[in-house]
């Protein structure tokens, strides 16, 4: 009788956003009210039995609290945010985006809070049914 090994792997590959630690006050050049600068990153993660193993293609943003405008912000200012550095966010260092975008293309999960795209039926995170 022969002995078997039978393994198996779960691997997902979904998108993933992380927020940065980051509230400079500024006036907002869409809106022109005082607002935060929030500053997140968007990649794309491989995770092995639910756990993220390798991210790759970080793209980072910042958006403003009282309108909601977002803009791309230039890659190597976005790692000196991430790793804690004190920046200053200039017109140069940023690209604005559509909007309509960010407001639709999100889920946020009842269950864990985890935010993923609108297409997705189910959280990547924790398998709940999104609304």
């Amino acid at each position: 009788m022969e002995n078997e090994n039978n393994m198996f792997f779960i691997m997902t590959i979904t998108e993933g956003r992380k927020d940065i630690d980051f509230g400079k006050t500024v006036t907002c050049a869409v809106c022109g009210r005082y607002g935060q600068l929030k500053v997140f990153v968007l990649y794309t993660v491989l995770s092995l039995f639910f756990i993220p193993a390798f991210k790759w293609n970080r793209r980072y943003y910042v958006q403003t609290s009282c309108c909601g405008t977002t803009y791309e912000l230039a890659p190597e200012l976005g790692r000196k945010i991430a790793q804690g550095e004190d920046v200053e966010i200039l017109p140069e260092h940023v690209r604005r985006v559509s909007d309509d975008r960010w407001h639709s293309a999100y889920k946020r999960c009842s269950h864990c809070g985890f935010e993923t795209f609108k297409d997705y039926e189910y959280c990547p995170k924790c398998g709940t049914r999104l609304g």
